[in-house]
């Protein structure tokens, strides 16, 4: 009996995410900042680089790299087609924006398109980003209207690491199981490829809101899908929210502890006031930064901002990934030394 648990204690060494929680590592401010999510239903299995070996995805790589180049944030997604969601022959194809400068949630357009034609619409929302001449209306008969479905998408992408499998699948089997039949068609649970973060696994993103989530326990899930306690028990597992940056993020957070569950229905913008001088491309690095969130509450003249400061507070030693040979680094922690509301 002693062997065997020590044995099972070695091998769960193995997991970046374990480390990573052990460790004490703050989640929050990892979470991917994008202005648009296009998310694609490709059956599994899924190889470490399917974006380069799936045949529908390579074809459309390039135009994604020229989307980025015109400095569009734009940020891929898959999902496994679900037995009782999706449709045989076809390819669901959900595209998330960010409706305006200030907002609390993105707008959404999803298809369901004829397997051959996933590439052909694929294509013409990525030109129409670009301002590119396309013709979006020949897909009409295809778009759903499902703008009033939540939809919860947690990594279980195994291929990219053997933690968002080990862990993300019961996460993700518990969801779909209990939650997701109880919604009266209001929710829907998939599994994802990797989106970053595997060291936070589980790990899940809530869409329509932007919200990421990781180191997920069971005993959280109730709170993250009903949203009926207290907001300090979610706060450890909050990675941020898609709509800000970095530093942004890690303020964010500490404004919705203060507000409670009426903060994620402000609309809101970030701004980076200031920042500590460091090598170009190193600004996530950075010691200390200043930001401010404006925000406006739906429905009434009011609105305001706070202004934060965010220090680094000390660091952790963490798994990059669940290799044998584990590498580890140095990442370090933030937190929220001034807020003030202006």
């Amino acid at each position: 009996m002693h062997q065997n648990t020590h044995q099972s204690l070695t091998t769960d060494c193995r997991f970046c995410s374990l480390v990573s929680k052990a460790n004490g590592e703050d989640p929050i401010g990892t979470a991917g900042a994008s202005d648009y999510w296009l998310i694609m239903e490709i059956p599994q299995p899924w190889p470490e680089e399917i974006y380069y070996e799936n045949p529908t995805i390579k074809a459309l790589i390039s135009l994604f790299q020229e989307v980025e180049e015109q400095g569009i944030n734009i940020r891929p997604m898959l999902i496994a087609p679900d037995s009782e969601y999706s449709h045989p022959g076809f390819t669901r194809v959900l595209y998330y924006y960010r409706p305006a400068k200030l907002f609390f949630q993105f707008e959404k357009q999803e298809f369901v398109v004829p397997e051959q034609k996933a590439t052909v619409l694929v294509t013409a929302i990525l030109k129409q980003l670009m301002q590119q001449p396309n013709d979006l209306s020949q897909f009409h008969e295809y778009e759903q209207q499902t703008s009033h479905i939540r939809e919860l998408m947690v990594c279980t992408h195994a291929q990219v690491d053997l933690a968002c499998g080990r862990f993300g699948n019961p996460i993700y089997r518990r969801l779909r199981k209990e939650y997701a039949p109880l919604s009266q068609g209001k929710l829907r649970v998939w599994q994802t490829n990797h989106f970053g973060g595997h060291q936070f696994a589980p790990t899940l993103a809530d869409f329509p809101q932007g919200c990421f989530w990781g180191h997920l326990e069971p005993e959280v899930l109730n709170l993250l899908v009903n949203r009926d306690d207290s907001v300090f028990g979610l706060r450890q597992f909050y990675r941020g929210w898609a709509g800000l940056s970095k530093f942004e993020q890690i303020a964010e957070r500490e404004i919705w502890m203060q507000l409670g569950w009426t903060w994620l229905h402000y609309l809101k913008v970030g701004q980076l006031l200031a920042i500590e001088e460091v090598a170009q491309g190193e600004e996530d690095d950075a010691d200390w930064a200043e930001v401010r969130i404006d925000f406006t509450v739906p429905g009434s003249n009011e609105s305001g901002a706070y202004e934060a400061r965010v220090e680094v507070c000390g660091q952790v030693m963490v798994a990059l990934n669940s290799a044998k040979e584990m590498e580890l680094k140095a990442v370090k922690q933030y937190h929220v030394s001034r807020l003030v509301k202006i």
